[in-house]
């Protein structure tokens, strides 16, 4: 995740859920494409309530960023858009699962 922040107009350093949500894509179509087993990926999340990445199903504006934003360092993904991306993850591995184990019993 830390290639991906932005600077929002208030001048708070921020991330793009739908940037982080692609770029998470991006990863495992690669590996997917080279055939290759994807290790692991490195969120910067909290589960707590807070305004510093926008986006997500409980869309976070610009305008929000300024009410909950507690980072010392760099933006992360609050609990709801945590929960949000790892099902995303799940589902993608799940489909890779059942592929695989498609592909095995074909003839």
């Amino acid at each position: 995740m830390h290639g991906n922040t932005i600077k929002a107009p208030s001048g708070l350093k921020t991330r793009p859920f739908d940037a982080i949500r692609a770029e998470v894509r991006a990863f495992f179509d690669v590996h997917e494409q080279e055939g290759s087993h994807p290790g692991g990926v490195h969120l910067e999340m909290t589960g707590q309530n807070v305004t510093e990445c926008i986006g997500g199903s409980r869309t976070v504006t610009f305008d929000d960023l300024g009410s909950r934003y507690h980072t010392h360092c760099d933006p992360r993904l609050n609990a709801s858009q945590s929960l949000e991306l790892a099902f995303i993850i799940a589902e993608r591995l799940r489909k890779r699962r059942m592929g695989a184990k498609q592909s095995f019993l074909s003839p």
